[in-house]
């Protein structure tokens, strides 16, 4: 479980999360939604511990993260945007990757085979499609077998046959128990897999629980009619 208590981060004058307050629970699948500019990367980032947020606590499995870093052993990331070394080719990059965590995972041919990813695997990354990248992205993230998963936009890109088998290995990976923490604008895939969701606005949480629970207080029909009813009276109260 992945505990978020009083979270608060600011860029010079800038506040991003206001006190924080959410729980990830162990074994489920949280969708962390919100509109661009709302935090939800940053608060990402802030379990990773490569953001360092102001004040607050978070914990992994009972331990605080603060000045710790062998707890991201069991985390796997999808970062929203990759920086790989374009001159590295796709194969160097998964085997230095795997070093990081002495793991060999990467190289099983069902995950390669999976993303349709063996004849680009002697490419360099900087030749690649935004889909292919996004495709190593994804391999590099599920490749420790971590019981974390955190992805940032990890449909970006796909097309319609990756996106199906990207949806199987996540509904695997929760078969298996792992706690499993998605952002996405994708609607749909939140309304299919989502055991709960995080609604994030202005950098606080506005709603924790299941999606029938948010339709529920909002009087809509669906999420993307309550994520517009929640969005316009908001727009309302700041005019």
């Amino acid at each position: 479980m992945i505990e978020i208590r009083e979270l608060y981060k600011k860029y010079a004058k800038k506040e991003v999360l206001h006190r924080i307050d959410t729980v990830f629970k162990k074994g489920k699948l949280t969708v962390v939604l919100g509109p661009n500019g709302s935090g939800k990367t940053t608060l990402i980032k802030s379990i990773l511990g490569l953001v360092l947020p102001e004040t607050g606590a978070i914990t992994v499995d009972g331990e605080k993260t603060t000045g710790m870093y062998l707890y991201r052993d069991k985390i796997g990331y999808l970062p929203q945007i990759n920086q790989f070394p374009g001159n590295l080719k796709v194969e160097t990059l998964l085997r230095f990757l795997a070093t990081l965590s002495n793991s060999e995972a990467v190289l099983k041919s069902e995950l390669i085979e999976a993303f349709g990813l063996t004849p680009y695997m002697a490419q360099k990354i900087r030749t690649l499609s935004g889909g292919t990248l996004q495709k190593v992205n994804l391999v590099q993230a599920f490749m420790h077998d971590t019981p974390y998963l955190i992805l940032d936009e990890p449909t970006s890109g796909l097309d319609p046959l990756t996106l199906l088998k990207f949806k199987k290995l996540v509904q695997d990976a929760r078969g298996k128990g792992k706690t499993i923490v998605i952002t996405t604008h994708v609607l749909e895939l939140v309304e299919e897999m989502a055991d709960e969701i995080v609604f994030i606005l202005e950098g606080k949480v506005y709603f924790q629980g299941k999606l029938n629970e948010l339709n529920k207080e909002t009087g809509q029909k669906d999420l993307l009619h309550s994520m517009a009813e929640v969005l316009s009276k908001k727009n309302v109260e700041n005019i």
